[in-house]
């Protein structure tokens, strides 16, 4: 099973997804067929609609409504809330989604966004600044009271995004979120969260006692929430020992930390 998804995903790095392609060849009979018999329906009405180019949707008709269990969806309306209820004076977000944290939160107030790569143009409430957040050079400190880092520090030196390689590059992007931060202030981490690994290029996997040692002495845990490889989002799970160890059980979930800075 393994080498079939790594085959997979190889081919998938090429244009090739034998799935979807399949799912394709067998749907395209009664595309044509319904394609035949709308245009018959079409002619009945008189409308002005011309019949143009075929635009074949294979894959709408067998899905659900909308995604409800990935990690970006779950943590991003999580912590837009959290940001939301908490009502910080200076709001920054670093390398989250554009298209879903950021703009939830733009949707109610200001914030700022620093990330490695190009925006342009910002979207609606939202100041950007081109920032590589793993450099020794970066000068934000103590420039806000709430910080935001979701699904992001993961990738920090690992070139998926243009950055610099490096080897610590999470080490020194974990810093500088700590530099930014006012005394006091609050970080929202969310990381995947299982054995402990690097998959290179794309990111990666910490284990919870790994980064509860890269929090000490920096920041104070305030609140723990999980998501995990099924897509079940549990908020406000306790740190026990036990869940610790295991991971909570992940291979490749996600936590969501809120971290108060000390």
């Amino acid at each position: 099973m393994a080498l079939f998804r790594s085959i997979h995903r190889v081919a998938q790095l090429f244009g090739a997804d034998a799935s979807r392609a399949a799912m394709t060849i067998r749907y395209l009979p009664r595309y044509f067929h319904e394609y035949r018999r709308f245009k018959a329906l079409l002619q009945q009405t008189g409308d002005s609609f011309p019949m143009t180019k075929l635009y074949p949707c294979p894959f709408d008709r067998v899905q659900d409504s909308g995604e409800t269990t990935s990690q970006y969806l779950l943590q991003d309306l999580y912590v837009a809330n959290r940001v939301y209820m908490n009502n910080p004076r200076r709001h920054v977000d670093v390398g989250s989604r554009i298209d879903g944290f950021v703009t939830h939160v733009a949707s109610f107030r200001e914030l700022e966004v620093f990330d490695v790569r190009p925006l342009s143009p910002p979207p609606f409430h939202v100041t950007f600044t081109r920032a590589d957040l793993t450099s020794t050079a970066f000068g934000f400190d103590e420039y806000c009271d709430s910080v935001s880092c979701l699904h992001a520090l993961e990738h920090f030196g690992l070139g998926r995004y243009g950055d610099p390689l490096d080897a610590d590059g999470h080490k020194k992007g974990l810093h500088n979120l700590w530099r930014m931060l006012e005394h006091g202030g609050t970080l929202y981490l969310s990381v995947p969260i299982g054995p402990q690994r690097i998959e290179f290029n794309a990111h990666r996997v910490f284990s919870v006692p790994y980064l509860l040692e890269l929090f000490r002495d920096r920041f104070v845990v305030v609140g723990f929430s999980l998501i995990d490889d099924s897509g079940r989002f549990y908020p406000g799970r306790s740190l026990d020992p036990g869940s610790v160890a295991r991971n909570f059980d992940c291979t490749y979930g996600c936590g969501i930390f809120e971290l108060r800075k000390l």
